[in-house]
């Protein structure tokens, strides 16, 4: 049964916001009190945070689909929608957020790290809100935000400042057994470690953690082995520890065949290269053990390498391989660059930014993109004739008409906003002055008394596929079919 997951693919929902509410108040001798209908709650949102309880992401493999909840309606007598609660997700210290293409999203390092993944709707405006001098009693309010929803890929990087490398058996899983209070599985067989171990290790008043990755062989940077599951848990680390087993029996392996291999394997990796290292000599209890280090020492050490005979069974040598892991630890620390404040940088808006742009498409139709009116059509009732006509009045006095017309749409020309499209008819939207009429109407339709609503003309235009001067060209012709 798989006890470790370091990569898992989410699939991630913020909550929807709730509708707005169309209501009238009414009571005794007041038959006509007013709008009163509530706005909608938001949606709750998507956020992951660092819990230092939380050390795999096995969870998330039985668990993939995440959905924060919904907003609620709101209602009348001005009571509005409660707002969906967030949905806050554990996971370990040094996880990485990807989209499904790869690119880094957020890498979460310190315990309470939070990154807000998906972000939930906004809550419908209600009546009693879209009120105003002119329009004093809609008869619509609007529709709740949808939620973002986001595919990421979860990326587990161990957070450790030593990493043991070399070939199974080698003795890692010892070493950290002996320098830390970590308990991994130790047995006479190769691949005992299936999972990264971290451990604590303290040196007089230097603390740092050790990290045992899973046996690597040659050819695990292409997919041979546990390796390539597993390398990227030594990108973090400060320091490499080759762990060496100097009494190995297999043909064909020596000291220092066994580090040329892994050090291949770490280049082909990628972005290990500028790591100190240091060379641990393992069961020199072992009479031939303890006579082939004393051979390839001169070797290593004319490298460069600083070599350090080591016994995980008699605990010969382990002293001193901790002090000089602590010393380099200690030393990357005081290199690294100090922690810069967090900035906020504040970028105005230019003064010819209309927060819009209008792109005139290969087919003739024309797309409007911009978060306001993409975020205007999606509250948007289209089965309410006013609420038609107020999206087309917010859209005019954005510039939307304006700026269709200099871009040379022409009526009847399809324009798109959003996930919506429409036959663009500036006679009829262009109005920017309300005209009151009966609640969930718009007189701007009345010359047109059989015009059927926005979503029945969008789906007639769907259903057709002609364009709208096609139709004027064919209605002469049907009316002398008729006669």
């Amino acid at each position: 049964m798989t006890t470790f997951v370091d990569r898992v693919v989410l699939h991630m929902q913020a909550g929807d916001g709730g509708h707005g509410c169309v209501s009238i108040h009414r009571e005794k001798f007041k038959p006509f009190g007013g709008p009163d209908g509530g706005n909608g709650g938001h949606g709750g949102s998507v956020s992951l945070v660092v819990d230092a309880q939380v050390t795999t992401l096995l969870d998330f493999h039985f668990r993939p689909h995440l959905k924060a909840e919904n907003g609620k309606g709101g209602a009348g007598s001005n009571r509005d929608g409660a707002n969906g609660r967030d949905l806050v997700i554990k996971v370990p210290n040094g996880t990485v957020v990807q989209s499904l293409d790869g690119e880094v999203l957020a890498d979460l390092v310190g315990v309470g790290t939070t990154f807000e993944a998906a972000r939930g709707g906004r809550g419908g405006r209600g009546n009693a809100s879209l009120a105003n001098a002119r329009r004093k009693a809609p008869g619509f309010a609007e529709l709740g935000e949808p939620g973002d929803r986001l595919d990421v890929v979860l990326e587990l990087k161990s957070v450790a400042d030593v990493g043991l490398v070399g070939f199974p058996s080698a003795g890692k899983s010892s070493l950290i057994s002996v320098i830390s209070a970590a308990k991994p599985k130790i047995a006479d067989y190769p691949f005992t470690t299936l999972v990264p171990n971290l451990g604590v290790v303290r040196v007089d008043n230097h603390t740092f953690t050790v990290a045992d990755v899973p046996g690597l062989i040659p050819g695990a940077a292409s997919g041979k082995g546990l390796g390539l599951e597993f390398l990227r848990h030594v990108e973090r680390c400060a320091v490499l520890v080759h762990v060496i087993d100097t009494a190995t029996l297999e043909p064909g392996r020596d000291p220092l065949a066994d580090i040329d291999a892994i050090e291949s394997e770490l280049s082909q990796y990628g972005g290990l290269a500028d790591r100190p290292r240091l060379v641990a000599l393992n069961k020199v209890d072992v009479p031939d053990g303890k006579d082939l280090a004393d051979i390839v020492r001169p070797d290593l050490e004319a490298r460069g390498l600083r070599v350090f005979d080591i016994s995980t069974a008699t605990r010969e040598g382990l002293r001193e391989l901790t002090y000089a892991m602590a010393e380099l630890v200690d030393q990357g620390r005081r290199a690294a660059p100090p922690a810069e404040p967090t900035r906020v940088v504040i970028r105005p808006k230019a003064v010819d930014d209309a927060g819009f742009t209008i792109e005139a498409e290969p087919d003739g139709s024309y797309t409007v993109r911009g978060s306001r009116p993409e975020r205007w059509v999606k509250q948007t009732n289209f089965d309410n004739d006013e609420a038609v006509g107020y999206l087309a009045d917010r859209l005019a006095r954005l510039g939307v008409e304006e700026k269709l017309a200099k871009a040379g749409a022409q009526a009847g020309d399809l324009v798109r906003i959003g996930d919506r499209e429409f036959d663009w008819q500036p006679t009829l939207y262009a109005g920017v002055d309300f005209v009151p009429g009966n609640r969930g109407t718009d007189v701007r339709f009345e010359d047109k008394p059989n015009r059927p609503s926005a979503s029945d003309r969008l789906a007639a235009r769907k259903a057709r596929r002609v364009r709208p001067e096609d139709e004027i060209e064919a209605a002469p012709a049907a009316e002398a079919d008729a006669e």
